[in-house]
């Protein structure tokens, strides 16, 4: 992995966090292509919801960081697997929920975009 693509998949991670915590739909949908989906397990069930569905769900919901929740995120791995193909995990949180998220990303038009969430959570307290 180049030093660059490296630090261009931080970048976006980043602006995924901040995005996250300040509750940011435009920051949040600046980083993931139109197209993706976000995916995860309920009740034995598979779950897909749009980036749109899900930026409106940001949109409508109190930041963490207006509500002054504890901020702990982080990247846990980075796999490059090709110039254009990337796969991060990360951890984060909105108290009372922990989440691990598995993020694809791929590189296109010049710069790196979330193209599929895959994730779980637990609730804690």
């Amino acid at each position: 992995m180049s030093i660059a693509d490296r630090s261009a998949i931080e970048a976006t991670i980043q602006t995924y966090f901040d995005g996250l915590y300040e509750g940011d739909a435009d920051k949040l949908g600046s980083i993931f292509h139109e197209a993706s989906a976000l995916t995860w397990e309920q009740d034995g069930k598979i779950m897909v919801m749009s980036r749109d569905a899900w930026l409106q769900v940001v949109r409508d919901r109190p930041s963490s960081k207006s509500k002054d929740l504890a901020r702990d995120d982080a990247i846990l791995m980075i796999d490059q697997s090709g110039p254009t193909t990337a796969f991060v995990k990360v951890k984060c949180q909105i108290p009372p929920r922990y989440f691990t998220d598995y993020l694809n990303l791929i590189k296109a038009e010049g710069r790196w975009q979330i193209v599929q969430k895959v994730y779980a959570f637990e609730v804690r307290g």
